[in-house]
C-alpha cells in the first residue's frame, strides 16, 4: 500500500491509501474559506460525562444530489473534497468537525459555576472514503479493499493517538438515512476525542473488576463461552469470531471480536487484518440479506484509550441497526432514551438464527 499526504485548498490534510503505485499530484482548485470550528465540551454535573457543543456544524452539507456529492472524485467543472479523478481509499480532515485542533480558548466554567467545567473541544475528526464508487457499499468491497481500509484505520489510529489532547480514537461507519446519514457515498469517520468516552469508561471499569475477581479478561471469557456454545455465532475465522451479544440491545446486533487480546487496530498482525476482512464481509452480507435490502447500521471499533486502560481493553467491532423488520424501525422510547434500560423485541438467539439463515 502507498500512502500519500496532500493538502486541500483550505489547508486541511488529505491522505490517499493506494493499493498500487500511484502518483497523487492533483490540486484542489476550490476557493474555500478557512475552517472555523468553535467546539467546546461541558461536564454534566449529574452524570460526570462530557457533552460536546459544535454549533458550527449546523451549516454542514446535507443530502446533496449525486452529481454534486463531495465524496466522489473531482470532475471537470465539479470539484469535490477529493481533487483526484479516482482513488482507492481516502482520508481527509472533516470541514465541519465536532472536535478540532484549531479550536481556541482555555478551560473554565459555565457562568463561573465550578459545578460545570468547560473546555475547548480540541481533537480531530476525519472522513474515510472506502471507494470512489458513489453507488457502492462496504459489503460490496473485495477483501483486498477491506484490508486497505483496515490499514488506513491503523495508520490514523496511530497518528491521532499522537495528536495533542486526544484521549481516545474511534473509527466508525454510519450507513443509511434511517441512521441519519446525510451523504450516501460509502464512507465512515474517525473521531479523536479529547476525553475517554462514557461507554469505554464503563466497559473498562467492568473489565477491571472482573479481572480482579476472576484473574481473566471478561471479554476473553465471553468469547470462549460464545465459541463453545455456538448458538449466537454468525461467522468465524482463524482470528475473529462474530456473534450476537448474549444481552443484545438492538434488533440486529453483532460483535466481531479478536481471538487475541490487543488494545487497538495498529496492534493487529497482517494475518489478523486479512482474516477480519473475510469475517466482516460475511457479517455485512448476511445483514444486507436479512430483509433483502441494504441494512442501515452503525459499526464502530472499541479500542483502548490512548493513555489509560490499555491492559484492560480488548479490540472488537460492534455493529447494530435500528431496523426491526423490512419496513419497521425501532425507536428509542421512554425506557431506552430516558433511563438507558433497553427492551429488545427479539432474543439474541432469534437474531443469530435469522442472520445464519441468510448468511
Amino acid at each position: 500500500m502507498k500512502r500519500t499526504s496532500r493538502q486541500l485548498a483550505d489547508g486541511r490534510e488529505i491522505l490517499y491509501f493506494d493499493e498500487r503505485e500511484t502518483e497523487r499530484t492533483a490540486s484542489d482548485t476550490r476557493d474555500l474559506p478557512p475552517v472555523a470550528a468553535s467546539s467546546e465540551i461541558r461536564l454534566d454535573p449529574l452524570t460526570g460525562e462530557w457533552v460536546a457543543m459544535a454549533a458550527h456544524r449546523q451549516t454542514r452539507t446535507y443530502k446533496p444530489p449525486a452529481d454534486l456529492c463531495p465524496l466522489c472524485p473531482s470532475k471537470d467543472g465539479k470539484p469535490s473534497e477529493i481533487p483526484e479523478a479516482d482513488y482507492d481509499v481516502v482520508v481527509f480532515e472533516n470541514r465541519f468537525p465536532s472536535f478540532s485542533q484549531g479550536v481556541v480558548g482555555e478551560r473554565s466554567t459555565v457562568d463561573g459555576n465550578p459545578l460545570v467545567p468547560l473546555a475547548p473541544g480540541r481533537g480531530r475528526c476525519e472522513v474515510v472514503c472506502f471507494t470512489s464508487r458513489h453507488d457502492g457499499a462496504f459489503s460490496g468491497l473485495p477483501a483486498s479493499r477491506v484490508r486497505t481500509v483496515v490499514d488506513a484505520w491503523a495508520d490514523r489510529t496511530t497518528a491521532l493517538s499522537e495528536v495533542d489532547g486526544v484521549e481516545q480514537v474511534f473509527p466508525f461507519e454510519n450507513r443509511g438515512e434511517e441512521i441519519g446519514v446525510t451523504l450516501s457515498h460509502p464512507h465512515g469517520q474517525i473521531y479523536g476525542y479529547p476525553f475517554v468516552t462514557p461507554k469505554t469508561e464503563r466497559m473498562l471499569a467492568v473489565a477491571k473488576d472482573y479481572l480482579a475477581e476472576h484473574g481473566r479478561p471478561v471479554l476473553g471469557d465471553v468469547l470462549a463461552a460464545e465459541r463453545a456454545s455456538g448458538v449466537r455465532v454468525i461467522a468465524e475465522g482463524a482470528h475473529w469470531t462474530a456473534f450476537v451479544p448474549p444481552a443484545a440491545r438492538w434488533p440486529v446486533h453483532v460483535q466481531v471480536v479478536s481471538h487475541r487480546q490487543v488494545p487497538d487496530i495498529p496492534a493487529l498482525t497482517g494475518e489478523e487484518r486479512d482474516d477480519f476482512a473475510e469475517v466482516y464481509l460475511r457479517v455485512l452480507r448476511a445483514c444486507d440479506a436479512l430483509y433483502d435490502r441494504p441494512l442501515p447500521y452503525i459499526a464502530g471499533w472499541h479500542q483502548a484509550p490512548v493513555r489509560t486502560g490499555r491492559d484492560l481493553g480488548w479490540l472488537h467491532l460492534e455493529l447494530f441497526s435500528v431496523l426491526r423488520a423490512k419496513d419497521k424501525l425501532k425507536y428509542l422510547a421512554g425506557s431506552e432514551s430516558g433511563m438507558a434500560v433497553w427492551i429488545n423485541d427479539a432474543t439474541p438467539e432469534q437474531i443469530a438464527e435469522r442472520l445464519r439463515g441468510v448468511g
